[in-house]
């Protein structure tokens, strides 16, 4: 057993198609057939099912690919504790946000981490919660933000600060000239939501009961695929929408749309930061937390 082999099982589990892990892999797809089936009859077990028009992982197998991450892992941390005084801060560090934190957390944390470590290159990645969480538990992504909850076996999570959500309003709407909305009258204005799938819906749904308590069901509209195309609808006086502060303090005040604070408790996230409690670099992972609370000054408080 090689870790080569390991590499290619889970390349395989992952893909679930002999052709694409092997160019995953950069290796021809027989090197990739025959080591996988060396390390079968070496296991005394199949690791993968395959049929004509599909394959997957077995049983014995999905729990050999986890551990075989794991390995992984673990041969990674050799090699740092083998290579004393190696700088944490040098190799590249893969970063996941969702959708409603990315466009507006990194244009602030890229500069902040630079100043701390200028020579740790960054791979930014923005999706939905469930495929960061795949991500980092597979090992595609070192650390993800999220906004909470959120549980994971094995996974370290912290806390960072709480960022408030506020409410946009077309200049004609006639709340425009208040200076403060409560949460409950949003049930009697027409609402622009993201789309199911976005955990910031939910979040707003949560935080916000007037959005959700509601009795016409054609005065919840939830088409839109981002915070900015939400926006966009908003200036174009469909109807009032509810972000998180950040998307507002990170782009221009627009002429078209109108800002408005929420009465206090005002609803809002708690922000996060997860990572593997095995991923063996803690003074990238310093760097990141120190830099995002740095940030929380431009969107929230700090935790």
């Amino acid at each position: 057993m090689t870790l080569t082999e390991l590499r290619y099982i889970i390349a395989l589990a992952q893909e679930r198609h002999f052709g694409r892990a092997a160019e995953r892999c950069f290796v021809s797809q027989p090197t990739l057939s025959i080591a996988v089936k060396k390390l079968e009859d070496e296991l005394g077990v199949a690791l993968f099912e395959r049929s004509k028009n599909a394959l997957q992982t077995t049983p014995v197998g999905d729990r050999i690919v986890e551990q075989a991450q794991r390995v992984l892992e673990e041969s990674q941390r050799i090699k740092e504790l083998a290579q004393e005084g190696r700088d944490q801060l040098k190799t590249p560090l893969r970063v996941g946000a969702i959708y409603t934190i990315g466009p507006y957390l990194f244009p602030h944390l890229i500069p902040r981490i630079r100043e701390l470590a200028p020579d740790m290159p960054l791979y930014l990645e923005e999706n939905f919660t469930e495929v960061l969480r795949g991500k980092l538990r597979r090992g595609e992504l070192d650390a993800i933000v999220i906004a909470m909850p959120f549980e994971e076996a094995d996974v370290l999570v912290r806390p960072l600060y709480d960022e408030p959500f506020v409410l946009l309003l077309p200049p004609e709407h006639p709340w425009s000239e208040r200076d403060q909305i409560e949460p409950c009258e949003l049930k009697t204005t027409r609402m622009l939501m993201l789309g199911e799938g976005h955990c910031f819906r939910d979040q707003v749904l949560e935080a916000c009961p007037g959005v959700a308590n509601r009795q016409e069901s054609d005065a919840l509209v939830t088409e839109g695929n981002s915070l900015e195309t939400v926006r966009h609808m908003v200036a174009s006086g469909l109807g009032a929408s509810v972000v998180p502060r950040s998307a507002v303090l990170t782009n221009a005040p627009s002429p078209l749309v109108a800002v408005k604070q929420f009465t206090s408790p005002q609803p809002k996230r708690t922000l996060a930061l997860a990572w593997r409690a095995s991923f063996p670099r803690p003074k990238a992972i310093d760097v990141l937390i120190d830099s995002m609370r740095l940030c929380s000054v431009e969107g929230g408080s700090a935790e």
